[in-house]
């Protein structure tokens, strides 16, 4: 894994760009390196943003499910940055924060129940090539979430592997 990105950042400039800045100053408090890469190609940018916003909109799944779910896709993935700015945000939103730190070492860590892991084992399983999610684990959470709240996890962390994953490949 790079620690630089692989694309040299773009000036961010313009009324958009002034725009992208304080979105960013206002939620992460700063203007991530990505910001920069990704300015290369705004309707990339933009329309990667837009889709985020819309999946923060969700509301069938446990906003810690959520967060535990992108966190091991980015503990599978190696992606720091996402695993730093998923406990920023369960600091923000009043989340668990004792567990959301223990997540990369979800497997050996006693403060996890028993659906928090097979929610993580769910995500870890759907970040691998190829998937292997199996019909026993995918039946034990439906059985626990149902169906709406199933579908969005599913999504949810396709979402964060889009985002993981363009991450750490961009560098």
């Amino acid at each position: 894994m790079t620690s630089t990105p692989r694309i040299p950042k773009a000036e961010i400039t313009g009324f958009y760009g002034w725009m992208l800045k304080r979105f960013s100053r206002k939620h992460l408090g700063q203007v991530p390196e990505a910001a920069g890469v990704m300015w290369h190609n705004r309707a990339v940018l933009f329309s990667s943003m837009g889709f985020g916003r819309k999946v923060e909109k969700w509301d069938q799944l446990d906003p810690n499910l959520k967060t535990f779910a992108h966190m091991t896709v980015a503990s599978v993935v190696g992606c720091s940055w996402c695993l730093d700015y998923n406990y920023f945000k369960a600091h923000n939103e009043g989340l668990d924060e004792v567990k959301a730190s223990e997540v990369p070492r979800w497997r050996e860590s006693s403060v996890f129940t028993s659906l928090e892991r097979d929610v993580m084992e769910y995500a870890e399983a759907m970040s691998e090539t190829p998937p292997r999610v199996t019909d026993d684990l995918f039946a034990r959470l439906l059985d626990q979430l149902g169906a709406p709240a199933m579908v969005e996890l599913t999504a949810w962390v396709a979402f964060a592997n889009l985002s993981t994953r363009s991450n750490v490949a961009l560098g």
